[in-house]
């Protein structure tokens, strides 16, 4: 007769007590027990799996996060937990404002939030909004999740696409019973000393705090969860409702983010667009209309490219002291231009209180203070699951849920930001008499006569650019299953879910208006629009001239609506055939099933932001509508091989496949085969391995392959334009020029190119292929050991090649994956006209390779009146290599241990330890150590861009029951006010640090009271 030892061991860890056996979570020991002794008589669904089964133990990799590690973690956003989770990095979260999406995503493994799917009780979640594609978290209450399991390697056996990296498994508490009300509140607090940054800051004379912030970036949440049985317990429901908000929090709340550092790291930046103009300032030739930069003594001609910098291009300009630049001639004479030129050749300015100009390098705008560090968001959610047994043959079940969420992402006021060429007349009344001398009359430009300027002002006076986004999903799951007969079952769902939102991004100049407003007369003694209308006029050439009143009618609201929405009908039966094999008890079991899915994606942008008219956005953002469906067959067998042998208590082989046939709304179609091979073997109770290998599809998403075709422009160089270009006239055939055109091709005067940007409608699924080695070791009844190394290399990876890098290849290769993209216009240009692009949409390109070991360990002990629990979850990072471009040397990288411009910030190793101490009485306490190992940075030598040290953070949590029905729980995390690491703007994700995934503000205080009936 076994021990009730190697009866665990030998059905593994299941996922009902997972939480207390493999994971993060301390459970008490009453938990443990209940669940060990409903794992003998239940059948459950693991992870990666469709097949019933009490052997459980995951042939894959799983890490599991129980209901108490959420408590104890205090967050009540879950995407804050799960990014501290050594296997993930951080993507989408509450810390980013510029780029946000006001969605939360999960990164498996940083292969990509669009490669990690995200299942509801093992069931897909719909895409997040108007900006992503992946599922946006933010619609998971996190009192309501019962464990996470994160699952790594291909799982597009069981699921479908998207799965490459892993999958995320949200197990909801469904069965719940009771009632429960509980309320949170935290905040964060953080002592401003940061000797480094604050004298960087005294050198630009800007502003910082000092000392304590005191408690601020206040969040709150309420949820209340109902549950229990009904109809003499033949049918179960559990009902929640969840608020939550979040108070804002700026980059000026904290010294270390209150400027925002150069590139370099060795200095604050700031914005040339200021409070105080500064201005680009040329004269215009009045005989051409030519805006006059420089003169080339090639070609004899006035060169009007703003960013002289070749020698050889622009000959020899001399800057006299007489105020005069001139050009040497064919016999070296001095030859002055034909007026009176700026004698700084930066031609940088900046208003005078005086009414003048001063030609200084020009004054910053401190920009970092105002953007948000933490955005303000409000969220409300509810839902219900329901299930109720007719017979046993039928039971019909629905899941429902709703999310409502509002969120505000605030950055700098907006600006001209040197956008656009303004040409200005002479007789102008916006410039004062000073400003017509030094503009016009000392260039020798005469009444009637325009010069060109570039702007650079920021919009103090009409307040920050915010993009107000909202969020509302909807998701039902209904269904039903039941047995067929003793030994086979069957499961017929529908999934419906859709995300509807919107972004309304106020105060960003509209660019029609700037130049109108720039084009004034004199109506008797009052300056007004010569376009009239409602338009007032911009005194941007007088000294603190702006009113709110002028800059409130130079703005405009961009606003784009879209959803997303995902069908899913699927069924399929389980049971055993009754057959086994001769040298195992237990008969193979299988799943038969099919699967329908169709996902869709609007997005509407209004006319502004279509034509691209808000100065701040960098360009149009298109309108998108595709759609695309999917119809899948798959299949599952356990295949028990040998048990109860002298070398085998138990040798199980798995074996899954899926065929998926694509569709698209452009009538192109695709087909992809998965497939899985999975072993397990026990050789003895203590000791338990498993191996498998995933072949799995990542299918292009909708906006990869419908967002429109668009025109665009690219900034770089053509290395075959100019008169000495930089690939050999061979070379430049290769890219289209003819030898006649070789050396005579102009440049773009503004380093600006033709591109055509986009989806693909054409494009094939990734590939990938997940090795996955592992060993669950249980030397004692109280220690566990998991240790999985895992390997996902993904091919044809879904990207764009840089236009500049296209050209620079076809030339040096003729190979025409690159070749094929360059569209050259008769005369050879790629800039004059619109018929001339390099393609840069999407396409199937490189590869990705990624290895590394995960570890999970567990331990418990009664001690000291008590017990001692001690849990780990570790990664250590063995490969993290890329090939941008297939057979390219100089695109492949491994970002092992490294930040730099290729690469996220990627430690080899990173873990999180907690110790909880559970009391015989009414307590508990528990501690955690969250590590992060060091990277270094390639292509830096020295300074706060050379690399990050290793850093580790310290949380500190009790747990008080105060009566039978009400508990609390309090704690700080990172109780040291750690810092996360500086780094200059160059690699930074926002406010001079990797915000959301190192702690980001300081100490985290906060204290959740939960009453249970």
């Amino acid at each position: 007769m076994k021990s009730d030892f190697s009866s665990r061991l030998k059905y593994g860890v299941s996922a009902i007590a997972v939480a207390s056996t493999l994971s993060m979570a301390a459970q008490v020991t009453q938990a443990q027990e209940a669940a060990e002794e409903e794992l003998a008589f239940e059948e459950v669904v693991v992870t990666g799996s469709r097949i019933k089964r009490k052997d459980i133990q995951s042939v894959s990799p799983l890490q599991i996060t129980g209901a108490e590690e959420i408590r104890f973690s205090g967050h009540n956003r879950i995407e804050d937990l799960m990014n501290s989770l050594p296997a993930l990095e951080a993507a989408q979260t509450a810390y980013l404002s510029n780029g946000a999406t006001g969605a939360a995503s999960l990164d498996l493994r940083g292969l990509g939030t669009v490669r990690t799917m995200v299942l509801v009780n093992g069931r897909r979640v719909q895409p997040g909004g108007i900006y992503q594609s992946a599922a946006d978290i933010n619609q998971i209450p996190a009192s309501l999740v019962d464990r996470v399991e994160v699952m790594t390697g291909g799982a597009s056996t069981a699921y479908g696409a998207d799965a490459v990296a892993g999958v995320v498994n949200f197990i909801m508490k469904k069965d719940f019973e009771g009632v429960e009300v509980s309320a949170g509140v935290a905040a964060f607090q953080h002592n401003n000393n940061n000797g480094f940054i604050q004298g960087l800051m005294d050198e630009r004379e800007f502003e910082y705090p000092t000392g304590s912030s005191g408690l601020d970036g206040w969040q709150y949440n309420m949820d209340v969860t109902m549950g229990g049985s009904f109809a003499d317990d033949k049918g179960h429901a559990t009902v929640y409702a969840n608020w939550r908000k979040v108070e804002e929090l700026r980059q000026g709340s904290r010294d270390y983010s209150s400027c925002a550092l150069n590139g370099g790291g060795t200095s604050c930046g700031g914005s040339y667009n200021a409070v105080i103009p500064n201005f680009d300032l040329y004269p215009i030739d009045p005989a051409t209309g030519t805006t006059i930069y420089g003169y080339d003594r090639y070609t004899q001609k006035m060169f009007d490219d703003g960013d002289i910098t070749d020698e050889d291009l622009i000959g020899e300009l001399i800057i006299g002291g007489d105020g005069f630049i001139s050009y040497t001639d064919a016999d070296d004479n001095r030859v002055p231009l034909p007026w009176a030129n700026p004698v700084d050749a930066n031609k940088f300015y900046t208003l005078t209180s005086a009414g003048g100009f001063t030609s200084a390098v020009g004054n910053l705008y401190n920009y970092a203070p105002i953007n948000h560090f933490q955005r303000p968001d409000e969220r409300w959610s509810g839902g219900a699951f329901v299930d109720y047994e007719i017979n046993e043959h039928f039971r019909p079940y629905m899941e429902v849920s709703f999310m409502r969420d509002r969120t505000v992402a605030q950055i700098a006021e907006s600006g001209t930001f040197f956008a656009e060429e303004y040409s200005i007349s002479c007789d102008n009344p916006l410039l004062s008499a000073q400003q017509v001398t030094e503009l016009c009359t000392d260039w020798g430009l005469g009444a009637g006569d325009e010069f060109a300027a570039y702007i650079g002002k920021r919009n103090v006076e009409g307040g920050p650019r915010a993009s107000n986004i909202e969020h509302n999903t909807f998701r039902i799951v209904t269904g039903m299953d039941g047995a067929i007969n003793d030994s086979w079952s069957y499961d017929l769902s529908f999934i419906y879910g859709s995300t509807t939102s919107s972004d309304s991004y106020i105060n960003d100049f509209y660019a029609p208006a700037i130049a109108e407003a720039l084009d004034v007369e004199l109506d008797g003694s009052d300056l007004v629009c010569v376009s009239g209308g409602t338009c007032i006029p911009y005194e941007v050439f007088t000294y603190q001239g702006i009113t709110s009143e002028q800059a409130d009618n130079l703005t405009a609201v961009g606003t784009i609506r879209g959803i997303t929405k995902e069908y899913v009908v699927n069924g399929y039966v389980t049971g055993d055939i009754g057959v086994n094999v001769p040298s195992a008890e237990d008969p193979v079991s299988l799943v038969v099933g099919a699967e329908y899915r169709k996902e869709v994606f609007e997005r509407l942008s209004d006319l502004v932001f279509e034509d691209g008219l808000l100065l701040g956005q960098g360009g149009p953002t298109a309108s998108i509508n595709g759609a695309y469906d999917v119809k899948e067959i798959f299949g599952e067998a356990i295949i028990p091989i040998v048990q109860n042998a002298e070398f085998a208590q138990d040798l199980t082989m798995e074996l899954a496949i899926r065929y998926s046939d694509y569709k698209t709304s452009a009538d192109s179609s695709n087909d992809s085969t998965t497939y899985k091979v999975g072993l397990s073997w026990q050789p003895i109770d203590m000791v338990k391995v498993r191996a498998s290998y995933n072949r799995a599809v990542r299918a292009p998403n909708v906006v990869e392959l419908f967002l429109p075709q668009n025109q665009g422009l690219w900034q770089g160089t053509d290395p075959c334009a100019g008169a000495a270009p930089e690939l050999t006239a061979a070379q430049c055939a290769n890219t289209g020029v003819t030898a006649s055109q070789y050396g005579s091709i102009s440049p773009s005067p503004a380093s600006q190119y033709n591109s055509l940007d986009g989806g693909n409608p054409d494009l094939s699924p990734e590939v990938a292929d997940t090795w996955t080695v592992g060993a669950v070791i249980s030397p004692t009844e109280n220690l566990n050991i998991q240790v999985d190394y895992w390997d996902i290399k993904i091919k044809d990876v879904i990207d764009t090649i840089s236009p500049e890098l296209a050209i620079e290849q076809c030339g040096l290769t003729g190979d025409a994956v690159f070749c094929d993209l360059i569209n050259r216009a008769p005369n050879g240009s790629l800039w004059l006209g619109t018929g001339n692009y390099v393609v840069g949409t999407n396409v199937n390109l490189g590869s990705q390779h990624w290895q590394g070991v995960d570890f999970t360990v567990d331990y418990e002990i009664d001690a000291l009146d008590g017990t001692f629990r001690v849990d780990m979850l570790g990664t250590l990072m063995l490969k993290k290599f890329v090939q941008e471009i297939p057979g390219l040397a100089s695109s492949e990288y491994d970002c092992k241990g490294i930040i730099s411009s290729n690469c996220f910030v990627s430690p080899e190793w990173r873990h999180s330890l907690r110790l909880t101490y559970t009391s015989a009485d009414w307590w508990r306490v528990s501690a955690k150590w969250r590590y992060y190992g060091s990277v270094s940075n390639p292509d830096v030598d020295e300074g706060i861009n050379d690399g990050i040290a290793a850093q580790s953070y310290f949380d500190l949590t009790g747990t008080f029951q105060l009566n039978e029905q009400i508990d609390m729980v309090v704690g700080v995390n990172n109780i040291f006010d750690k810092e996360p690491p500086m780094i200059g703007g160059d690699y930074s994700t926002n406010a001079n640090t990797i915000a959301g995934y190192y702690d980001t503000l300081g100490r985290y205080l906060h204290a959740t009271v939960t009453a249970r009936f």
